[in-house]
């Protein structure tokens, strides 16, 4: 069976995003993303467990037994998770402060286990890695979008403390928006995550219905379509 690495490529990003579509690990998402590198550092996070779960699952995926497999899936990320959870407390120790308790519940992140059963433990090892590698990509990329947009509405600044993720280089980072900035406390608190998704949601909605409306459009109608005509001869020709 061929693996058209194409569409998983664009179902990761896109047509099958987990956070847009699939509407999984909402938890974290929509509790971690007051600033961009909040989202930035959950997304990295989230991405390398779910390509090193990937990649195991599917390497094994032949070795385990179906009755215990959720079982040993779970042991697989629980593992992972905890190196992500040690390497943090080792280079960002601040940042893993900030974060809490949602790195180590990535264990229990819908996006990760919903990959290794429906796609890791049948699909090979190129292919598991490419959609763990998208998978990730794409909750990171909506993570940021709305880490963004409610760090810029509800603190007026982008890129604020980015040196907690890339050390002092990051310091002048920080890009201020509006000065004397008094603060929207909306969009800090989850209801402010729960609008600002639900935006992003409907804005892929209307690009979809776009792009699909756009296709009908310049589909050929019936009449445009050739109709090759067989023409039946019977009887004898003089």
């Amino acid at each position: 069976m061929s693996i058209d690495y194409r569409k998983i490529t664009l179902d990761g990003l896109w047509h099958n995003n987990p956070a847009l579509v699939q509407l999984l690990g909402l938890c974290p998402l929509l509790a971690v993303t007051a600033s961009v590198v909040n989202s930035i550092s959950l997304g990295i996070a989230s991405t390398l467990v779910l390509i090193g779960s990937n990649l195991t699952i599917s390497t094994f995926r032949k070795f385990v037994p179906d009755a215990v497999r959720l079982p040993i899936f779970v042991m697989i990320i629980a593992s992972f998770v905890t190196c992500i959870e040690l390497l943090m407390q080792a280079v960002t120790y601040e940042l893993y402060q900030i974060l809490g308790i949602f790195i180590p519940l990535i264990v229990t992140n819908c996006v990760i286990m919903g990959r290794a059963d429906a796609f890791a433990s049948k699909n090979p090892v190129s292919a598991s890695l490419l959609d763990g590698a998208m998978m990730g990509v794409g909750f990171t990329i909506v993570l940021v979008i709305l880490g963004g947009l409610r760090e810029a509405l509800g603190s007026g600044t982008l890129f604020a403390d980015m040196h907690l993720l890339f050390g002092p280089m990051a310091n002048n980072w920080t890009i201020v928006l509006i000065d004397d900035y008094k603060g929207f406390l909306f969009a800090i608190l989850p209801p402010g995550a729960f609008v600002g998704l639900g935006l992003l949601i409907a804005l892929k909605n209307i690009i979809d219905k776009r792009l699909k409306d756009r296709l009908l459009a310049n589909a050929p109608t019936q009449s445009e379509i050739p109709i090759n005509k067989r023409v039946r001869v019977t009887g004898h020709i003089s």
